[in-house]
Parts: C-alpha cells; structure tokens; sequence
C-alpha cells in the first residue's frame, strides 16, 4: 500500500550513494554507450556485453574506456544462446553486480550517448533494480534523434549502419559493442558540431 514510502526508506548501496552525490555539479564529460543484450525485452531480457567511451573536449578519450562481458548463465541457458562469443571474447568477463557496480562509476554525472539511448538506459535501470538501486539520473542523448533533428525527419528511424553510411564511417565485419560504442562516439561529434552542442 505504501510501496513509495518503502521506496524512499530503502537503503541503497554504498556505490549507488556515491554516484547520486556527483549530480551536485554539471559534467563536461561524455560517455558513449553501447550495449549487446539477449533481446529487446527490458522485463525478460539481460545486458551481454558493455563498451563504452569517454568524450571530453571533443576528443574521444579511448584510454578512458569500460568494456565487460557480463556473464549470464542463467539466461544463456534458457535462451538457447550460445557461449561461443563469451569464450573467445578478450573483454573482462564479470558477474552482473560487479559489472554494474564499475559500470556506474566509471559513467558518474556524465552525459549518457547512443544509438537509441533509450534502450540501453532501461536496460541498465532493469538491472540496478535487481541490485535494489535507483535509475540512472544521467542526462542522454541519442544520435538517430539527433541526425532526424539535424533534418527535420519526424516520420523514420535510422541504423546505426545507416548513419554510419551517410557519414562514411568504415563499418567492419565484427560486431562488438566497443567497436559500436567507438562508431557512436565519431558519429555524436560530427553531429554535435552541427548542431552548436557546447
């Protein structure tokens, strides 16, 4: 009955905490976002793999960086997938709470961005749920709605492919969410300059 009373009382982890404390100021730190997950159900599904990067001053920091494989037994199992891409990934293999715990501090106050964003913010909000956490306070933006911004397109949404095309960005045969994240990154700093982002 009084589920938001429970909510406000509920003690949270230490690594939660100190992420809401850093809101106090604005960030001039981007991080780019990509996620690979096990479908589109942000109820049902699970976060496979995570890279990211920092953008500050316009300069995509690579050695400012979070990539990880989450392990998911569980759902690797039931979902019939396989643990090929597990196995012969070099990426950090960790457990879901230590990825999220890192995953949370490397992000801090900074401005979230993707290739809709939207997706990956629930999904990282689904899994802090499981950890008794809040939602991500971070501000996102996403390129697709960028570009269609750019272009005064309200009726279409964009690939990242497709924006990788139109801007001539190589697109390789191997997909990994690092290599999608670094795509996202080049492609959020050609639009923010045509867009006047500060």
């Amino acid at each position: 009955m009084f589920d938001w009373l429970k909510n406000i009382n509920k003690d949270h982890p230490e690594f939660w905490k100190e992420y809401v404390s850093k809101f106090e100021h604005k960030s001039d730190r981007y991080v780019v976002i990509s996620t690979e997950t096990s479908g589109l159900s942000t109820s049902k599904d699970v976060i496979l793999s995570i890279g990211s990067f920092a953008i500050v001053n316009n300069v995509i920091m690579i050695e400012d960086n979070f990539e990880a494989v989450i392990l998911q037994y569980k759902y690797l199992h039931d979902n019939g997938l396989s643990n090929e891409f597990i196995v012969e990934s070099k990426m950090k293999k960790l457990i879901e709470p230590d990825a999220l715990q890192l995953l949370i501090d490397y992000i801090g106050n900074a401005i979230i961005v993707g290739h809709h964003v939207h997706f990956d913010v629930e999904m990282i909000n689904a899994a802090l749920e499981r950890l008794d956490c809040g939602r991500l306070k971070n501000e996102a933006l996403d390129i697709d709605v960028m570009y269609r911004k750019l272009h005064d397109i309200n009726d279409k949404q964009f690939s990242l492919n497709e924006l990788c095309g139109i801007y001539k960005i190589p697109i390789s045969d191997r997909n990994s969410s690092s290599e999608d994240a670094y795509k996202i990154g080049l492609l959020f700093l050609k639009l923010k300059s045509r867009l006047h982002i500060q």
